[in-house]
């Protein structure tokens, strides 16, 4: 560790998606998202997923933090702290604002024109995720989302319009954000939000999903064909959500649970994405359960030509899995129940702080898939206290701080090849899981409320300045 460098080229910066940011969701044309059909929660209390926009209820992506007209200043805040990269998403309904028509919206296409090349002013990478959680509404609506295998040739076309555009500004892009997080099936936002799909009271709830997850992955394969096609200079990603899951104690049965967790949770994805093709415990959890999915010839040489270039995960913690139940677990599945591990603390949201679980999953990810890794996500929600015009946010260096230096671990005595790393939320934002604005990730504090009140003046946090040091020594800085 004393002699290892960072390699030059790494790719420090923030993340964002244009849903929790970007606000306007009226203008230059675009539709309405699944996104903007839900409603402030809380901590400790979910989202309401309502058939349209409705009256007397509070949606907060629908002004966000106006990033949509105040880009270039928040750009200006992250060029000052050195970012080399800034992850974001193109929302879907900006460009094609009902997902099905024939032209794309002019308007929605010179945004994104305009929101790059800002970025390429001051030499930082887009780096580009095709759907973050802000699929078209119109698409569920008439087509019941990702249930209809329609949705496939509409994604395609985005995909095509939006890569021919910005192929000299755009190199790194992803296709589907954290697909994996609707594999969790007792909560109706992971599949609202992967795939628009609001499962109905006595359907088969597992057809459904990997009926979805089958078409999604067929879209993104094809999304891969289509911008090495375009540029074979792209690199070219998938997005998983990694949260390992441990066995709660040494029993077999406790580790056994673990790895079938592991299987349906994260590596059934991971597979599909790197390998094309379809893992054996998963055709064995269909012939068992009496799935029978619309899969064609087409679609499997599909996802073998598609294979992506890298791993992009989002990491903010790790769980615990008993095979049992015990006083404070959930159940998951026959057989699987997540627990709490008493060796790890929590965040205010209940979240399982581990820093050590980010090397542990870099290991596993790259002895299984042999591909470069892209950190896109990793951060700490808080509640941040405004003193005196201060953020004195001291915790979230220290959580970055060790994650970051397990991220060395990896690379320098675990041979990982990590290409980058951009925290989550580098500037405050609507929280995706209970559009909170207080639930607070950002280096860039934004002067706005759970009830939409306040000004959206920026603030820099002590976050901002130790983040500057760490990008400017390129990771050898990371302070006392």
């Amino acid at each position: 560790m004393d002699n290892y460098k960072i390699p030059h080229d790494f790719l420090w910066g923030g993340a964002v998606a244009a849903h929790q940011l970007e606000g306007a969701y009226r203008k230059g044309g675009k539709g309405i998202s699944i996104a903007d059909v839900m409603t402030a929660g809380a901590n400790g209390k979910d989202r309401e997923i309502t058939e349209g926009i409705l009256p007397g209820h509070y949606y907060p992506n629908h002004e966000a933090i106006d990033f949509y007209t105040r880009y270039r200043e928040d750009i200006k805040l992250f060029a000052e702290m050195g970012f080399r990269c800034f992850r974001t998403s193109i929302a879907w309904t900006r460009i094609f604002p009902n997902g099905d028509e024939s032209e794309p919206n002019e308007e929605g296409l010179q945004f994104y024109d305009a929101l790059f090349d800002e970025l390429l002013k001051y030499n930082i990478e887009p780096v580009i995720t095709l759907s973050h959680f802000e699929m078209p509404y119109h698409l569920v609506e008439q087509y019941g989302g990702w249930r209809d295998r329609r949705l496939v040739g509409f994604f395609a076309k985005f995909a095509e319009t939006v890569m021919e555009r910005y192929k000299d500004k755009v190199k790194y892009w992803m296709t589907f954000n954290e697909i994996n997080n609707q594999s969790s099936v007792q909560n109706a936002w992971g599949g609202w939000t992967n795939s628009g799909i609001l499962y109905q009271k006595g359907e088969d709830v597992q057809a459904v999903l990997q009926q979805a997850v089958h078409y999604e992955m067929v879209a993104s394969a094809l999304a891969v064909k289509i911008g090495h096609r375009i540029n074979p200079k792209f690199q070219i990603g998938c997005m998983l959500a990694m949260v390992p899951f441990y066995p709660r104690t040494c029993s077999p049965a406790d580790e056994v649970a673990a790895q079938t967790a592991m299987e349906h949770r994260l590596y059934y994805y991971g597979d599909l994405h790197v390998f094309g093709e379809y893992p054996s415990y998963m055709e064995a959890f269909r012939r068992e359960h009496g799935i029978a999915l619309d899969i064609t010839a087409d679609d499997l040489e599909t996802l073998k030509e598609g294979c992506v270039d890298y791993i992009g995960i989002s990491y903010y913690m790790s769980s615990t899995i008993s095979s049992t139940p015990t006083e404070d677990s959930t159940k998951v599945a026959e057989g699987i129940y997540t627990a709490r591990n008493p060796y790890v603390p929590k965040s205010d949201w209940g979240w399982q702080v581990d820093p050590q679980g980010l090397r542990y999953s870099l290991r596993l990810l790259h002895q299984r898939y042999r591909k470069p890794i892209f950190i896109v996500e990793n951060g700490f929600g808080a509640y941040d206290k405004l003193e005196h015009g201060e953020i004195h946010d001291s915790y979230r260096v220290d959580y970055l701080k060790k994650h970051i230096v397990e991220m060395k671990k990896a690379m320098a005595l675990d041979g990982v090849p990590v290409m980058g790393y951009t925290p989550w939320g580098c500037i405050d934002l609507v929280s995706a899981g209970s559009g909170e604005m207080e639930k607070r990730y950002g280096f860039i504090h934004v002067d706005k409320d759970n009830q939409g009140a306040g000004t959206l003046t920026r603030t820099k946090k002590d976050s901002f300045w130790w983040y500057q040091k760490v990008i400017e020594s390129n990771g050898e800085n990371l302070g006392t």
